[in-house]
């Protein structure tokens, strides 16, 4: 390998991991760094001299020029939009989950779809990628004080649907495996008691497959339906707990088939809300790795 073709190599997942928290979308994320690849491929030597800068601006651009088009797009989008998953297993150590936080969880990036492309961006290269507001203001060609305001702004519109629990890789595990046994069971009434009474479930089928339009609210009624998918499907159903997106989710297969993944929000003794993630198309990837056909 060249000088050039090693030093993309080495920044590659940085730029993978932009890309992907800007846009929740494996697939266009590997086309916004391929699309940054050709360019640098292409730079002259000035932009080998500063490499990490170049790349990640001209990646940044490049996504946020992308999220543009996305956002058109998915405000027509049928149903509610949810990230697609990836396999991820959670931190370790205190080390590494005080390096990584919450900051690729399904519901993080959830949240980060309110702001706009240059506010997410400003939010994520300083929040998240620790980059200094100079950095930003070469990024986004815009002044320190604007980009500081962007920041601002954007810690404004995430606070008040931030995760509000901070909750302990261990205790998070033990609450889905105890979820995923009563489902295996069928026990109902487990079922419910791990939920909290104002316990929230919003789905993704992106119009391929059913999912409720709105949120579906209330430990009784998503009971209801997890109770409702073992007597349609009893025995065929199987339940894994997996790591999705850094935090412990689960995996359901219907007969074999990948039918959804599933992140979970709890406060550490209920589980408050639920994010299904049932749209083929954003659980081909992950079914891929699994060795497993996907439902549509």
């Amino acid at each position: 390998m060249d000088d050039k073709t090693l030093t993309f190599n080495r920044l590659r997942p940085r730029l993978q991991g932009i890309a992907y928290r800007m846009l929740g979308s494996l697939a266009e994320a590997e086309e916004v760094v391929q699309d940054a690849w050709l360019r640098w491929h292409e730079a002259d030597a000035m932009a080998s001299d500063h490499s990490e800068a170049w790349l990640v601006t001209v990646s940044t651009r490049l996504a946020i020029d992308r999220l543009r088009s996305a956002k058109v797009q998915r405000e027509h989008y049928t149903g509610f939009w949810l990230p697609e998953p990836q396999l991820m297993a959670p931190p370790s150590s205190p080390e590494q989950m005080l390096e990584r936080a919450d900051d690729v969880s399904v519901a993080f990036l959830r949240v980060l779809e309110r702001l706009a492309p240059e506010a997410r961006a400003a939010f994520l290269l300083r929040e998240v990628f620790d980059a200094d507001y100079s950095d930003l203001a070469e990024v986004l060609g815009k002044s320190e004080v604007a980009c500081r305001q962007l920041v601002s702004r954007a810690k404004t519109q995430l606070q008040d649907d931030r995760p509000r629990y901070l909750v302990t890789h261990e205790t998070h595990h033990r609450l889905l495996s105890d979820f995923a046994q009563a489902m295996t069971r069928g026990d109902f009434a487990s079922l419910r008691s791990l939920l909290a009474e104002d316990a929230q479930l919003i789905g993704d089928g992106g119009g391929r497959v059913p999912s409720f339009p709105y949120p579906l609210l209330g430990a009784q009624r998503i009971a209801q339906l997890f109770y409702a998918a073992l007597l349609k499907h009893g025995a065929k159903v199987r339940i894994e707990v997996v790591g999705i997106n850094g935090h412990w989710g689960l995996l359901r297969f219907i007969d074999g088939v990948l039918e959804s993944a599933q992140a979970y929000e709890t406060d550490g003794q209920r589980i408050t809300r639920i994010l299904v993630q049932r749209n083929p198309a954003k659980l081909s990837r992950l079914a891929a790795i699994l060795g497993s056909p996907v439902s549509d």
